[in-house]
Protein backbone atom coordinates (compact mmCIF):
# COMPACT_ATOMS: atom_id res chain seq x y z
CA UNK A 1 0.00 0.00 0.00
CA UNK A 2 1.80 3.21 -1.27
CA UNK A 3 -0.94 6.03 -1.44
CA UNK A 4 1.18 9.51 -1.82
CA UNK A 5 -0.77 11.74 0.07
CA UNK A 6 -1.03 9.00 2.86
CA UNK A 7 3.01 9.32 2.67
CA UNK A 8 3.21 13.02 2.70
CA UNK A 9 0.79 13.45 5.46
CA UNK A 10 2.63 11.44 7.43
CA UNK A 11 5.75 12.96 6.30
CA UNK A 12 4.69 16.47 7.80
CA UNK A 13 3.08 14.90 10.82
CA UNK A 14 5.17 15.76 14.36
CA UNK A 15 6.94 13.28 16.30
CA UNK A 16 4.20 13.40 18.91
CA UNK A 17 1.43 12.67 16.40
CA UNK A 18 3.47 9.60 14.84
CA UNK A 19 3.99 7.89 18.42
CA UNK A 20 -0.02 8.57 19.23
CA UNK A 21 -0.68 6.90 15.98
CA UNK A 22 2.18 3.97 16.37
CA UNK A 23 0.37 3.25 19.98
CA UNK A 24 -3.32 3.11 18.31
CA UNK A 25 -2.23 1.05 15.55
CA UNK A 26 -0.40 -1.34 18.50
CA UNK A 27 -3.37 -1.31 20.58
CA UNK A 28 -5.50 -2.11 17.46
CA UNK A 29 -3.09 -4.90 16.63
CA UNK A 30 -3.21 -6.57 20.12
CA UNK A 31 -6.72 -6.78 20.31
CA UNK A 32 -7.40 -10.23 21.26
CA UNK A 33 -10.97 -10.28 18.59
CA UNK A 34 -8.29 -9.54 16.13
CA UNK A 35 -5.97 -11.99 17.02
CA UNK A 36 -9.02 -14.90 16.91
CA UNK A 37 -10.38 -13.59 13.67
CA UNK A 38 -7.09 -14.71 11.94
CA UNK A 39 -6.38 -17.98 13.82
CA UNK A 40 -9.46 -19.34 13.15
CA UNK A 41 -8.75 -19.18 9.26
CA UNK A 42 -5.26 -20.67 9.73
CA UNK A 43 -3.89 -24.44 10.79
CA UNK A 44 -0.96 -26.30 10.91
CA UNK A 45 0.36 -26.63 6.79
CA UNK A 46 -1.32 -24.31 5.64
CA UNK A 47 -0.20 -21.90 2.69
CA UNK A 48 -0.66 -18.52 3.33
CA UNK A 49 1.27 -15.10 2.58
CA UNK A 50 3.12 -12.72 4.88
CA UNK A 51 4.29 -9.52 5.03
CA UNK A 52 8.20 -9.57 5.22
CA UNK A 53 8.70 -6.15 7.96
CA UNK A 54 12.57 -5.35 6.71
CA UNK A 55 11.39 -5.12 2.90
CA UNK A 56 7.94 -4.10 2.91
CA UNK A 57 7.44 -7.16 0.37
CA UNK A 58 4.98 -9.87 0.46
CA UNK A 59 6.34 -13.98 1.20
CA UNK A 60 4.34 -17.09 1.12
CA UNK A 61 5.40 -19.95 2.90
CA UNK A 62 3.25 -22.85 5.15
CA UNK A 63 1.80 -22.65 8.75
CA UNK A 64 4.01 -24.62 10.83
CA UNK A 65 3.72 -23.78 14.43
CA UNK A 66 1.23 -21.31 16.32
CA UNK A 67 1.83 -20.29 19.68
CA UNK A 68 0.04 -17.75 21.79
CA UNK A 69 -0.03 -14.35 19.68
CA UNK A 70 2.79 -15.44 17.36
CA UNK A 71 2.68 -17.82 14.14
CA UNK A 72 6.12 -19.57 12.97
CA UNK A 73 5.94 -19.90 8.71
CA UNK A 74 8.32 -21.56 7.10
CA UNK A 75 9.00 -19.90 3.56
CA UNK A 76 8.97 -21.81 0.36
CA UNK A 77 11.72 -20.12 -1.62
CA UNK A 78 14.86 -19.86 1.05
CA UNK A 79 13.73 -22.93 3.64
CA UNK A 80 13.94 -20.42 6.25
CA UNK A 81 11.65 -20.10 9.37
CA UNK A 82 9.58 -16.69 10.43
CA UNK A 83 7.81 -15.94 13.66
CA UNK A 84 5.66 -12.95 13.78
CA UNK A 85 2.69 -11.37 14.41
CA UNK A 86 -0.83 -12.52 13.13
CA UNK A 87 -1.07 -8.76 12.20
CA UNK A 88 1.98 -9.84 9.20
CA UNK A 89 -0.22 -13.43 7.74
CA UNK A 90 -2.79 -12.80 5.29
CA UNK A 91 -4.70 -16.22 5.72
CA UNK A 92 -6.41 -16.19 2.82
CA UNK A 93 -9.73 -18.00 1.91
CA UNK A 94 -11.70 -19.38 4.77
CA UNK A 95 -12.41 -22.42 3.27
CA UNK A 96 -8.70 -23.38 2.63
CA UNK A 97 -7.78 -26.38 4.21
CA UNK A 98 -4.76 -28.43 4.15
CA UNK A 99 -5.11 -31.77 2.31
CA UNK A 100 -5.56 -34.32 4.81
CA UNK A 101 -7.24 -37.61 5.56
CA UNK A 102 -11.00 -37.10 5.21
CA UNK A 103 -13.67 -38.50 8.02
CA UNK A 104 -15.01 -41.54 7.10
CA UNK A 105 -18.17 -42.28 9.05
CA UNK A 106 -16.98 -45.12 10.77
CA UNK A 107 -14.85 -43.05 13.51
CA UNK A 108 -16.11 -42.49 16.58
CA UNK A 109 -17.21 -38.94 17.45
CA UNK A 110 -14.95 -36.83 19.23
CA UNK A 111 -15.86 -36.47 23.33
CA UNK A 112 -17.12 -33.17 24.34
CA UNK A 113 -16.61 -32.55 28.11
CA UNK A 114 -19.84 -32.04 30.08
CA UNK A 115 -20.79 -31.73 33.66
CA UNK A 116 -20.22 -35.67 33.98
CA UNK A 117 -16.54 -34.93 33.35
CA UNK A 118 -15.78 -32.43 36.34
CA UNK A 119 -16.40 -32.38 40.17
CA UNK A 120 -16.60 -29.45 43.01
CA UNK A 121 -13.13 -28.61 43.58
CA UNK A 122 -11.46 -30.02 40.47
CA UNK A 123 -8.32 -28.30 39.92
CA UNK A 124 -8.86 -27.29 36.40
CA UNK A 125 -7.13 -24.29 33.52
CA UNK A 126 -8.37 -22.24 30.78
CA UNK A 127 -7.49 -19.69 28.42
CA UNK A 128 -10.04 -16.61 29.32
CA UNK A 129 -10.96 -13.99 26.53
CA UNK A 130 -8.22 -11.91 26.96
CA UNK A 131 -6.11 -14.79 25.31
CA UNK A 132 -4.52 -15.29 29.07
CA UNK A 133 -4.06 -19.14 30.44
CA UNK A 134 -6.02 -19.06 34.08
CA UNK A 135 -5.46 -21.98 36.63
CA UNK A 136 -8.46 -22.22 39.07
CA UNK A 137 -10.67 -24.37 41.65
CA UNK A 138 -14.28 -25.77 40.40
CA UNK A 139 -16.47 -23.93 43.12
CA UNK A 140 -19.82 -24.61 41.25
CA UNK A 141 -21.44 -27.31 38.57
CA UNK A 142 -23.73 -25.74 36.27
CA UNK A 143 -26.41 -26.95 34.09
CA UNK A 144 -23.63 -25.63 30.38
CA UNK A 145 -20.55 -23.73 32.98
CA UNK A 146 -18.58 -24.30 35.68
CA UNK A 147 -18.25 -21.34 37.93
CA UNK A 148 -14.22 -21.21 38.63
CA UNK A 149 -12.05 -19.32 41.28
CA UNK A 150 -8.81 -18.01 39.80
CA UNK A 151 -5.47 -17.65 41.74
CA UNK A 152 -5.48 -14.18 41.11
CA UNK A 153 -8.93 -13.52 42.93
CA UNK A 154 -11.62 -13.76 39.87
CA UNK A 155 -14.31 -15.66 39.02
CA UNK A 156 -15.14 -17.01 35.56
CA UNK A 157 -18.21 -19.10 34.36
CA UNK A 158 -16.58 -21.40 32.01
CA UNK A 159 -18.30 -23.35 29.13
CA UNK A 160 -16.88 -26.98 29.91
CA UNK A 161 -15.40 -27.43 26.71
CA UNK A 162 -12.90 -24.79 27.31
CA UNK A 163 -11.72 -26.38 30.59
CA UNK A 164 -8.81 -28.66 31.43
CA UNK A 165 -8.38 -30.60 34.19
CA UNK A 166 -4.79 -29.85 36.21
CA UNK A 167 -2.63 -32.59 37.94
CA UNK A 168 -0.40 -31.73 40.35
CA UNK A 169 2.72 -33.71 40.53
Amino acid sequence: MNDAKLIEALSNASSLELFELSTLIDRLLADPRRIVAVLNRLNLGKSVRFMDGRTGHMRSGKVVAMKGDQVTVHEDGTRSQWKMSYAAIDPGDASERVDGPTPTVHQTPVHKPGPEDFRRGDKVSFTDKYLQPQVGTITRINQRTASVDCEGGTGWRVPFAMLRHVMDI
